[in-house]
């Protein structure tokens, strides 16, 4: 049973995936956004359930149409959009990051760790839905050194330095949460 606190939790993170994607900065094919930032701040903040459950959230609002997903895309077609399978790596990284940090103290290299972990498996889910959809959907040949020159390389950076921000923060905020 969740508690209010829980949900409330699961609710801001949710908002916050929105916020998310809407602090974006167009490139070709696959936008800079702020998601994986937010999505490894679940994970580490909420724990695997938790945090999973809040990208669950944040999934499903897209899904059945609020425009909540980059851009303002919604609805069910956007499951074949290539940059989909982002969306699924925050919920997978979300929760093996919580799993992670569950698993061990909380120091600011554990979160780190989990923490880029975590952005690996979000780059893996990403980088390979992309690959799938653009060859096998969208009939436009892709090989995978080129998706990932277009999904990995530009946001490689700016992921690791804003993982090693969720990681601070995560440090300092965990024992407050923890006493909530």
């Amino acid at each position: 049973m969740l508690k209010a606190r829980d949900i409330t939790l699961v609710a801001l993170f949710a908002a916050l995936m929105v916020i998310g994607a809407y602090l974006s900065i167009p490139t070709p094919l696959v936008p800079l956004t702020f998601q994986a930032f937010f999505a490894c701040l679940a994970g580490a903040l909420l724990g695997a359930k938790l945090g999973a459950l809040s990208q669950i959230v944040y999934i499903l609002l897209g899904l059945i149409g609020l425009p909540v997903f980059q851009g303002g895309k919604a609805g069910p077609t956007t499951i074949v959009n290539p940059t989909f399978g982002y969306i699924l790596g925050f919920l997978v990284g979300a929760y093996l990051i919580g799993k992670l940090i569950e698993k061990r103290k909380a120091t600011y290299k554990n979160l780190s760790i989990s923490i880029i972990i975590g952005l690996i498996i979000m780059y893996v889910f990403g980088t390979i839905y992309f690959y799938l959809i653009m060859n096998f959907y969208m009939q436009n040949p892709m090989g995978i050194m080129k998706v990932i020159k277009i999904c990995v390389a530009p946001f490689i950076i700016k992921d690791i330095l804003l993982s090693s921000v969720a990681a601070a923060i995560a440090k300092k905020t965990l024992p407050v949460i923890k006493k909530l």
